[in-house]
């Protein structure tokens, strides 16, 4: 069977920072901007997240890790990722966070928090 997804993928790959602008472009075209509080957004990311998570309820580990054999829920996860990621980088656009900076940082801090080798739950 064909991926539904196929069809609208861009040919090109965007990156973080376009799909930012396209965002915020989109948002400005429907005169959004004064919902997009950093609450309101925080909010509408913990829906999305658990509308993700939703997908996999009450589903074993074994069905949750071939959740994407099946193509309507592979299409259901990646709508699910992608309302996920939309609303963290307008998040991050209205806070002022490089999303990509910060997730560097918090590795590195993580590194250091939990060593490899180390037993599970101890750190430095």
């Amino acid at each position: 069977m064909t991926d539904p997804y196929d069809a609208e993928r861009p040919r090109e790959p965007l990156g973080l920072a376009e799909l930012q602008h396209r965002l915020a472009e989109f948002a400005a075209a429907r005169n959004w901007q004064p919902y997009h509080t950093p609450k309101n957004l925080a909010a509408a990311l913990s829906v999305e997240a658990s509308e993700l998570l939703e997908i996999f309820q009450w589903s074993t580990p074994e069905e949750s890790a071939r959740v994407m054999d099946d193509p309507d829920t592979a299409h259901r996860v990646r709508d699910e990722v992608a309302d996920v990621l939309a609303y963290l980088l307008q998040f991050c656009e209205v806070l002022g966070v490089d999303p990509l900076t910060a997730l560097a940082a918090k590795i590195d801090r993580n590194e250091r928090r939990f060593p490899a080798g180390e037993p599970f739950g101890h750190s430095p």
